[in-house]
């Protein structure tokens, strides 16, 4: 019995079944642990080793956390949302067609936002929280199916880092999957990763046309119960000052990031921008920062947990078992391999709940056998780029589901399985691993 598809398996069912992802986790590493002959001491120990990984990931939530705040208080998320409420028109009915086009308008402008977090403006998924709650309000009146919502926002988070060699792109694509394919003995200098990737990332997006042309076109009611604190900032007017400081912060963010290669620095000098402009005081700097992590709070402990769990999985050292298990149904059928490697991929990632972390676990082993079947170099990074990133947009403990579920739940109508993670496996992990199969072939 395989200790990493028990634990992943458990993980899952027990984060269906309601309970906390934080404790799924905890739950499934101890088991999986006992399955593979650890005893409590060593799955602990390998546990807390991880946890050790996770607190940097939580500080940097945290910061960015602080950043969004700052964002917030300046009034662009509010400005927008007020924007879009005077083209409903209050307590009026909308139009088919005005409907229509502010549904898209407004599906456009989250898709947008969500692609920018990981590269223009480099606060990932800390604004989700500050921008998506006050529009709750205008999805609410406009009947708009929150579970499509969530596709858009995962789809915005994950497609950029596999495609788009900038800010998270860059990270995954040349310094996680080509750095670790090269070590394994692949020569990457010709291999082109974005048109590795171009594949795969078409079919994340048309896994988001399903979504939006089929799955969850059709109007979904909720519950209009009103917040009178997001009417009350809706209706607040902001300083010409607040609006344009935010606008130059968040250049800021994105060119020190840029050059610096480091989100959090970019993060830290947009919000220093904000106190040294007055816009938040020095004497208020430390609330807001307080506030930032308090909203970033709950994701940071899931993330931080999801690092122990992976860790305990690399230590039961069933990782090999399970791909020369997949290997051993190979033979020399590349089209089998291909499929066979991408589930493990899967798997893996659904487990640990980072493409990041996973590429490096997998690369050794599969570059090589890759090599020995006869795939191409292009189709080799396809193939392991794919394996990475399938997962990450249906696994409870990934922040490409956390985030949405975060800012979604507001006002308690979101449910994060049936709502976020289910819908964003379906329409994302199905096509992807299609999209990842047809690369492998034909590159």
């Amino acid at each position: 019995m395989n200790a990493v598809l028990v634990a992943v398996t458990l993980m899952l069912a027990l984060s269906v079944a309601r309970l906390h992802v934080m404790l799924s986790m905890i739950v499934a590493a101890f088991v999986g642990g006992w399955i593979a002959g650890m005893d409590v001491d060593a799955t602990l120990k390998a546990f807390n080793a991880g946890i050790g990984g996770g607190a940097g990931i939580a500080l940097s939530y945290a910061l960015l956390g602080g950043f969004a705040v700052a964002i917030s208080l300046s009034g662009l998320p509010h400005l927008l949302a007020k924007k879009i409420l005077s083209l409903i028109g209050s307590g009026q009915t909308p139009s088919n067609k005005s409907t229509f086009l502010l549904r898209n308008a407004l599906l456009l402008g989250l898709m947008l936002i969500a692609v920018s977090s990981q590269n223009i403006i480099p606060i990932h998924i800390a604004f989700i929280p500050i921008l998506v709650p006050p529009l709750l309000l205008v999805m609410t009146r406009l009947d708009l199916d929150r579970r499509l919502v969530a596709c858009v926002l995962t789809f915005g988070l994950v497609t950029p880092y596999m495609f788009l060699p900038i800010g998270f792109g860059n990270i995954y694509l040349n310094e996680i999957l080509l750095s670790n394919v090269g070590s394994a003995g692949l020569d990457t200098e010709t291999v082109s990763v974005v048109s590795a990737m171009a594949i795969p990332a078409l079919g994340m997006l048309i896994g988001l046309l399903i979504a939006a042309l089929f799955s969850y076109r059709k109007p979904r009611h909720y519950k209009l119960e009103t917040d009178q604190a997001v009417v009350d900032q809706t209706d607040q007017e902001f300083s010409a000052k607040s609006l344009w400081v935010a606008g130059a912060a968040i250049v800021i963010a994105f060119v020190v990031q840029l050059y610096l290669g480091s989100m959090v620095l970019g993060a830290m000098a947009g919000f220093l921008l904000f106190s040294a402009t007055g816009v938040i005081h020095w004497s208020e700097s430390d609330g807001v920062l307080v506030d930032g992590m308090k909203m970033m709070a709950s994701i940071g402990f899931i993330m931080i947990a999801a690092s122990g769990f992976s860790e305990v999985i690399k230590a039961t050292g069933h990782i090999d078992s399970l791909v020369n298990g997949a290997s051993g149904w190979l033979g020399d059928n590349k089209a089998l391999a291909a499929l066979l490697l991408l589930i493990v991929g899967l798997v893996l990632t659904m487990g640990i709940g980072s493409s990041f972390s996973t590429i490096p676990i997998i690369a050794a082993i599969y570059v090589p056998l890759c090599m020995q079947l006869g795939f191409s170099p292009l189709a080799i990074v396809a193939l392991v780029g794919t394996a990475g990133a399938l997962g990450d947009a249906g696994s409870p403990a990934s922040d490409s589901t956390l985030g949405p579920t975060a800012g979604l739940n507001a006002d308690g109508q979101h449910n994060h399985m049936s709502d976020t993670v289910i819908p964003t496996f379906i329409h994302f992990n199905l096509p992807l691993l299609a999209a990842g199969w047809v690369a492998a072939m034909v590159l």
